[in-house]
C-alpha cells in the first residue's frame, strides 16, 4: 500500500498491520505529520502539532513491538486530543486567549491512558472558547471539509475535521450539550458520548461539571470501541468516574443486534426536523430492522423542560468553572463565553433548584422508558447540515437554540450514552447523521449496533473532497 492511502485506514486495520510488523509506526507517523503540514493550514483543525513527541513515541512503540511487547490496538497508532485535555509541558488553551501559554505540569487521565496504551500523540485539536458555543474572536474556526460555508460543529470542531480528513486515526471530543455529536454529524464521522463518568474528566478543563462527557471521535464504530476500551474506567483522581469494570468492547462487536428492542418515536423524530434528516433516520430504521432489530413504536418523555433548562444550568456551572478568572479577567473573554458566565452568575438559588428538580424527574422518566426498549433511534439534530451563517444567528432566537439542542442536551442532562453514525447525505452532498441512545453503561450495545449498521452500509467510508 502506498503512503498516499494510509491516512484513511481504519484504526483497527492500522493496529493489525502494526502488530504483525507490516506497518511501521515511525513511517506512519511521518506520513501523518506530512499530511497535517500539507492540509491543516486550510482546515485549521489543530491548535498545536507535536512532531518531536510523536516521533519519539513512534520510535518507542516500534522498538517495543519488535521485541514482542505489544500493548494493544492503540500501540503505535497516531491520534490527537481536544485541546482541553491537559498535556504535560504542551500548551493546553481550551480555546481561550487567557490560557494560550498555559502548559500543565501533568497529563490528564485520558492522555495518560493513551500513553500507557502506546498511542502516538500528533497534537492538540482546536475548539470553541472554553468548549462553549463560539470560537474566541482571535481564533479561526476549523473548516468543514465537505463545504467551507457549512458548520463544522461545536465545540469539538477540530476533532471532527481532523478525523474526517485523515489527519489522525482517532480523536477525543467533549460533550456538554452536543459537542461530540454535532461535529461528528457535520464532518461525517462516528462519535460516542459515553455514560457520564464512564471516562475520567481529571485534567480536563470543565465547561459544566455535571454535564461534561469525554469520548472518542473516529471513522467507525469499531475504532470507537478500541479507543473507549483504553480511556474508560475508574480513576482515583476523579471521584465521579464510574467504578464498574470496562468490557472488551471490540470482542462484543460481532454479536449484532438480532432481537434488540429499538424504540422509534416518529412524532419526536419529525417535529420541526428537515426532510434530509427525516429521510436518514427512516432509512436507518429500515437497515436496523433488516439486521434483526425489534423495532417498537414508542413515546419518548417530553424533553421540553430540560432543553429549556439546559442553558441556565450550563451557565451556572460554567460560572463556577471560571470563578478564578472571571470577572477578574473578563476583558480577555469573547462575547459568547462571557455572556453565558454572566447569565450563570445572575441565576437565583430558587431558579437553580427548580432546574435540578425537573432534571431529576426527567431522569426518572427516561429510566422508565428504557424498561421497554434497549435502544432509541433519533436524529443527530433538527437540521441536516446548517450553514455557518445560520449558526451565527442562532443565538438571536431562543426557540432555534432549543431546537438545535432538542436531540442532544437531554442525554447530557441524564448522562445517557449515545452514538452518532453517518447515515446519508443531503441533496447538496453534505453528510447527515442519526443517533442511537442506550441505558447507562451500555456502550457495548451502542457499539455493537453501530458496527452492525456500518457492516451493512458504507456511509462512514465516504471521504470529503479535499
Amino acid at each position: 500500500m502506498s503512503s498516499d492511502d494510509l491516512h484513511y485506514l481504519d484504526l483497527v486495520d492500522v493496529a493489525r498491520r502494526i502488530k504483525v510488523g507490516a506497518l511501521s509506526p515511525v513511517t506512519l507517523t511521518e506520513v501523518m505529520l506530512q499530511r497535517i503540514e500539507k492540509l491543516d493550514g486550510g482546515l485549521k483543525s489543530y491548535s498545536t502539532v507535536t512532531p518531536d513527541l510523536a516521533l519519539k513515541q513512534a520510535r518507542e512503540a516500534e522498538a517495543e513491538i519488535k521485541r514482542g511487547a505489544y500493548r494493544g490496538p492503540l500501540h503505535g497508532v497516531p491520534i490527537a486530543v481536544k485541546d482541553l485535555c491537559y498535556t504535560k509541558g504542551i500548551p493546553t488553551a481550551a480555546g481561550m486567549a487567557i490560557h494560550k501559554v498555559f502548559k500543565p505540569d501533568h497529563d490528564s487521565t485520558v492522555v495518560e491512558r493513551f500513553a500507557q496504551a502506546g498511542a502516538v500523540l500528533l497534537g492538540k485539536l482546536q475548539l470553541t472558547e472554553g468548549a462553549f458555543a463560539d470560537h474566541h474572536p482571535s481564533i479561526t474556526p476549523p473548516v468543514n471539509p465537505w463545504h467551507k460555508d457549512h458548520w463544522s460543529g461545536a465545540s469539538s470542531s477540530g476533532s471532527g475535521v481532523a478525523t474526517a480528513t485523515g489527519l489522525c486515526f482517532a480523536s477525543l471530543g467533549s460533550d456538554t450539550g452536543g459537542s461530540i455529536r454535532f461535529p461528528s454529524a457535520a464532518n461525517g464521522v462516528t462519535g460516542l458520548k459515553p455514560t457520564w463518568g464512564r471516562v475520567s474528566r481529571y485534567g480536563v478543563f470543565a465547561l459544566a461539571e455535571s454535564l461534561d462527557h469525554i469520548g472518542p471521535m473516529t471513522r467507525s464504530a469499531a475504532d470507537a470501541a478500541a479507543v473507549l476500551g483504553v480511556i474508560a474506567g475508574a480513576d482515583p483522581n476523579d471521584p465521579t468516574a464510574r467504578q464498574e469494570p470496562v468490557p472488551n468492547y471490540l470482542a462484543e462487536l460481532p454479536r449484532g443486534i438480532r432481537g434488540v428492542r429499538i424504540g422509534v418515536d416518529r412524532a419526536f423524530n419529525t417535529t420541526g426536523v428537515d426532510k434530509d434528516m427525516v429521510k436518514v433516520v427512516d432509512d436507518a430504521i429500515a437497515v436496523l430492522s433488516g439486521l434483526g432489530g425489534d423495532m417498537r413504536e414508542s413515546k419518548f418523555p417530553s424533553p421540553d423542560r430540560v432543553v429549556k433548562d439546559w442553558l441556565p444550568l450550563c451557565a451556572v456551572e460554567t460560572a463556577v468553572a471560571h470563578e478564578a478568572t472571571f470577572p477578574k479577567h473578563a476583558d480577555q473573554y469573547g462575547p459568547g463565553l462571557r455572556g453565558v458566565i454572566e447569565m450563570g452568575r445572575g441565576l437565583s438559588g430558587l431558579d437553580l433548584t427548580k432546574i435540578l428538580i425537573a432534571r431529576a424527574a426527567f431522569g426518572g422518566e427516561v429510566a422508565a422508558f428504557f424498561q421497554d426498549v434497549d435502544l432509541l433511534v433519533i436524529p443527530a439534530q433538527y437540521a441536516a447540515s446548517p450553514t455557518t451563517a445560520t449558526m451565527a444567528s442562532l443565538g438571536e432566537d431562543p426557540r432555534a437554540m432549543e431546537m438545535l439542542l432538542r436531540f442532544t442536551s437531554p442525554f447530557d442532562v441524564t448522562g445517557s450514552p449515545t452514538i452518532t453514525l453517518p447515515g446519508g447525505f443531503t441533496t447538496k452532498g453534505l453528510p447527515v447523521a442519526f443517533q442511537l441512545v442506550a441505558r447507562p453503561l451500555e456502550e457495548d450495545l451502542l457499539l455493537r449496533a453501530g458496527h452492525a449498521f456500518q457492516l451493512a452500509t458504507d456511509w462512514h467510508k465516504r471521504r470529503p473532497p479535499i
